[in-house]
């Protein structure tokens, strides 16, 4: 929103990406956390960055297909039962009654953000694309899982948002980058990568080492609830009654997870031989 230009939105995300796993490969580095002798789970390591790289593509052509509303709600909606799906059939671990409250309000909560009451051109290749958007989110978050059984948090990162640019870096010779040179725009293009890339994922591979995948990616649905306050507060967007209570229900089922989150038994940490401790 924030941005100058005819901003290319498939060519936006891959650019994210690539600044974005850039900056987890140098913290990784920096950290020490390549230095791992143990093997990669590579199986793993090739889907969630596949994962990872099919996500925004998905994403914004849900979004093309059936309208902002629809596609995000889908995209976001679906992406804690997939989880909590995945999680249970690879990961064994188990759904709870108090995860599937908080993630139906959460989820209803999305559904009351988005309903802007217009007609969204609600078409089955659109609702295709979103569920795949919400399913390649799922994968990173239980194919992470799996990762962390070997390597650090950080090899995490590192590896599988590396890989993910790499896999994009064709998507950038086909589509129009003329926008992003503008110094307003590369100012925004840092923070997404480096901000709302690095640093997150950095804390999301850390989160996710102690409690399950469907707890984590019902969480993630902070991200929604945080779109929509920057709305009203930064881009001065309408307030309504329909947002409002969106907003509240989804802080009530953030807040029923967030009080006792569902946990698992700690995922063992790579021994630490940075130094920087």
């Amino acid at each position: 929103a924030l941005m100058m230009g005819a901003v290319d939105p498939l060519a936006l995300g891959a650019i994210r990406l690539v600044i974005g796993g850039t900056g987890l490969i140098a913290w990784a580095y920096w950290r020490g956390a390549l230095r791992n002798s143990r093997p990669w789970p590579v199986v793993a390591v090739v889907t969630a960055a596949a994962a990872v790289a099919a996500y925004q593509p998905l994403f914004f052509s849900a979004v093309f297909e059936t309208g902002v509303a629809v596609g995000t709600v889908v995209a976001i909606g679906s992406a804690p039962l997939f989880a909590g799906l995945l999680g249970a059939m690879l990961l064994k671990e188990k759904l709870d009654l108090r995860w599937g409250l908080a993630t139906g309000l959460a989820i209803l909560g999305c559904v009351l953000l988005f309903a802007t009451g217009e007609r969204s051109g609600i078409n089955l290749v659109g609702i295709t694309l979103a569920l795949g958007a919400g399913l390649a989110y799922a994968v990173y978050a239980t194919t992470g899982k799996i990762i962390l059984r070997t390597h650090s948090a950080d090899a995490l990162g590192a590896a599988v948002f590396g890989l993910a640019a790499v896999f994009l870096l064709p998507l950038l010779g086909a589509r129009d980058v003329s926008w992003a040179p503008n110094p307003r725009n590369l100012i925004l293009l840092l923070h997404l990568g480096l901000i709302t890339t690095t640093v997150a994922y950095i804390l999301f591979a850390r989160g996710l080492r102690l409690i399950t995948v469907a707890t984590a990616v019902t969480l993630s649905l902070a991200e929604p609830l945080t779109a929509a306050t920057l709305g009203l507060f930064l881009l001065g967007e309408e307030r309504t009654v329909t947002v409002l209570a969106g907003m509240l229900l989804l802080i009530g089922g953030l807040a029923i997870l967030a009080r006792r989150p569902a946990a698992v038994e700690e995922v063992p940490a790579p021994p630490d031989i940075s130094g920087t401790r």
